[in-house]
């Protein structure tokens, strides 16, 4: 959805009943889960100077970072799993030199 603006919780008044409280002490929690990758992208990747034109080219930004973000964590994955199966070869390889020292 282009152009959607987040609508931020209010606090919580007295007036509201408990589900009305709940509810918005829920969104305030998930509001300040988000806050810190916010600021991460904009130190990271300079969101906080936009080069490009317009709404569309604030979108645009947001989504460009937003994709190198998501690539940098696939790629965290990747390398741990890379480094895992590089262990279980190197296990595998050497199982008869380890077998051999723990007989004798």
């Amino acid at each position: 959805m282009l152009g959607a603006k987040i609508i931020l919780p209010k606090k919580a008044l007295k007036k509201d009943n408990r589900y009305q409280r709940d509810k918005k002490h829920k969104l305030c929690k998930r509001q300040a889960a988000i806050e810190p990758i916010i600021g991460h992208l904009k130190a990271d990747f300079r969101l906080s100077r936009n080069l490009l034109k317009g709404q569309i080219g604030d979108e645009i930004n947001v989504l460009i970072a937003a994709c190198v973000w998501n690539l940098r964590k696939w790629l965290v994955m990747v390398g741990i799993f890379l480094f895992l199966q590089k262990i279980r070869y190197f296990f595998i390889k050497n199982h008869s030199f380890l077998l051999c020292h723990i007989k004798t």
